[in-house]
């Protein structure tokens, strides 16, 4: 009886305190500004605590679901892993006016020599049918007076144990945009004071793509790997809306012949 009550003394307080605001957006057309600017005040803070709960609330009722793992991998792949910003919510989950060494998240950074950054980043919740990652990330370029803009990806210590010579790194990518451009994708392993890079360009022809990285080709010591990383560079992005709808790494070992 005690907890129906409370759902109806709820509800009436939310009835008044929305009838109260639809007034106050009615009159503050007209409304005297001594009284508007406490109003505003309230309102943001009202509007902060809303959007934190939309966020969240969206993110759990939203599918795919928080947290779903489920990766397209090639057969025999020994490891495979979706980074933060397309597997679970992020705080902030929107930057703008991005300046150079930009954290997003704890598993990526946003590189660019842009002298006034006209750049945002918005993690956005996936909905379509297709979509296996429940977040994405969009990124709208408007002008853009620098020679370079890429997205760093560090890969976790797991995907790094018992790496070999003989392994393939995959990267797949679920891409929108709105005007065609070059995406390329360069791998960077650091072992010892020494650094392997290989660099592939992502073929757009349709909504999802992948390259691969041999590390056949490399002169990588199995013995000395550090960390590696993964640069997603854009050319050419100015005036665009790019989407990464899902990204992920898998690695396999490569088949002998």
């Amino acid at each position: 009886m005690g907890e129906k009550f409370n759902k109806v003394i709820n509800r009436l307080m939310f009835r008044r305190a929305l009838t109260r605001w639809r007034r106050a957006a009615e009159a503050a057309g007209t409304a005297d500004l001594s009284r508007l600017r406490p109003l505003r005040t309230d309102a943001r803070q009202l509007r902060r605590e809303i959007d934190r709960f939309l966020h969240v609330a969206d993110g759990r009722l939203t599918r795919p679901a928080i947290g779903s793992t489920g990766i397209r991998k090639p057969m025999l792949s020994d490891w495979a892993w979706r980074p933060e910003i397309w597997r679970g919510p992020i705080s902030p989950a929107g930057l703008a006016a991005v300046e150079n060494r930009t954290p997003f998240g704890a598993e990526a950074t946003v590189f660019h020599d842009c002298g006034s950054s006209e750049l945002t980043l918005r993690q956005i919740r996936n909905g379509r049918a297709s979509d296996l990652a429940p977040f994405g990330l969009r990124m709208d370029v408007f002008r853009f007076d620098g020679s370079f803009l890429s997205l760093v990806i560090d890969l976790p210590a797991d995907g790094l144990q018992g790496l070999r010579l003989s392994h393939v790194i995959r990267l797949d990518a679920a891409v929108e945009m709105e005007r065609p451009l070059e995406i390329f994708a360069r791998l960077n392993i650091k072992h010892g004071p020494n650094s392997e890079q290989i660099v592939r360009e992502l073929s757009l022809g349709s909504d999802e793509t992948m390259v691969e990285f041999d590390l056949g080709y490399t002169k990588m010591n199995e013995k000395r790997v550090e960390r590696a990383w993964i640069d997603l560079i854009f050319e050419g992005p100015e005036m665009n809306q790019i989407v990464l709808r899902d990204v992920t790494v898998s690695r396999r070992p490569r088949a002998e012949l």
